[in-house]
C-alpha cells in the first residue's frame, strides 16, 4: 500500500507571530519555519505504518513557495520515501489545496492519504473533510490512534464525550490529533540521504486547478492585552471585589 502524507510549511510553532503593522497579515521577514505539528505526527505514523510491514511507500506532498522544500526534505529524513512539490507563491486556501490533492490522489493511487488534523497558522481545520469529500472516499478525522488490518483501517478519535472508534474501507483518509505519537528526530545520516530522495517540482496549472482565492482579508490585528490581576486581602475582599466586577 501506498501512503500520501501532506505537510504544510508554517511558523515555527516556538515563535510568536508579529502581526504587520498595516494590519494587512502575519510578518514572516526573518521568522522560523517549520513543518506543520500535526503534520509532523502524520508523517511519523505513516512511517510507523511502513516499519509495521503494514505499507511499502510514503509520498510526501506539500502546496506552497519554493522554500517548502525544505519542509519536504525534512520529511524525507524523518522517512519518507518521496516528495512532490506543488510550488506557488500565492496563499492557498483549504479548498484549492483539496483539490490539488485529489488530482495527486488519482495520480498515485494511494490506499491511505494521512495528514494533519489543522495547520497552526490558520487552524482551518477543513483540507482533510474536503479531500474526503472530493474523492467520495471514507474518513477518521481526529484520530489518537491507527490500526490498519487487511483492506480497512480503525481510527479511535478524539470527542467531545471522550474517544470513538471507526472501521473505514481502505482507501480512506486519515487526520491525525497530537495524542498519536511522538514524532521521531531526523538523524544526520538519514539527513543526508534525504537530500538524494526524489522531489519532483510541479504547479498547480499541471493538474489543472484554480487557486484563486474564494475569501479575502479584511484585516489582522492583536489579541487585547489582558487586564491585570488584583491582589486582595481575605475571602471578604474577594466576594466583594467580584460582585463589584459583576461575576458574582
Amino acid at each position: 500500500m501506498k501512503i500520501i502524507v501532506p505537510v504544510k510549511r508554517v511558523i515555527d510553532y516556538n515563535v510568536k507571530p508579529r502581526v504587520k503593522a498595516d494590519g494587512t497579515g502575519v510578518d514572516l521577514a526573518n521568522v522560523k519555519m517549520s513543518m506543520n505539528p500535526f503534520d509532523e505526527i502524520a508523517v511519523e505514523e505513516a512511517i510507523r505504518l511502513k516499519e509495521a510491514g503494514k505499507a511499502e511507500e510514503i509520498v510526501a506532498v506539500s502546496v506552497g513557495p519554493a522554500k517548502a522544500q525544505e519542509t519536504l526534505r525534512t520529511a524525507l529524513a524523518m522517512g519518507a520515501d518521496r516528495a512532490i512539490l506543488i510550488e506557488t507563491d500565492a496563499e492557498v486556501e483549504p479548498l484549492a489545496v483539496a483539490k490539488i490533492l485529489k488530482a495527486i490522489v488519482a495520480e498515485e493511487n494511494p490506499g491511505l492519504v494521512i495528514l494533519g488534523k489543522q495547520a497552526i497558522d490558520d487552524d482551518s481545520n477543513q483540507t482533510g473533510q474536503m479531500l474526503a469529500a472530493l474523492l467520495g472516499r471514507p474518513q477518521g478525522t481526529f484520530a489518537s490512534k491507527v490500526e490498519i488490518d487487511g483492506d480497512s483501517v480503525s481510527v479511535t478519535r478524539e470527542v467531545d464525550g471522550g474517544l470513538e472508534t471507526v472501521k473505514l474501507s481502505l482507501p480512506a483518509i486519515v487526520t491525525t490529533d497530537l495524542r498519536l505519537n511522538e514524532p521521531r528526530y531526523a538523524s544526520l545520516p538519514n539527513i543526508m540521504k534525504a537530500k538524494k530522495k526524489p522531489l519532483d517540482v510541479k504547479s498547480p496549472a499541471d493538474f489543472g486547478v484554480d487557486i484563486a482565492p474564494r475569501l479575502k482579508t479584511l484585516k489582522v490585528s492583536e489579541p487585547a492585552v489582558r487586564s491585570a490581576g488584583v491582589k486582595v486581602a481575605d475571602v471578604d475582599a474577594l466576594v466583594a471585589k467580584l460582585k463589584e466586577l459583576g461575576v458574582a
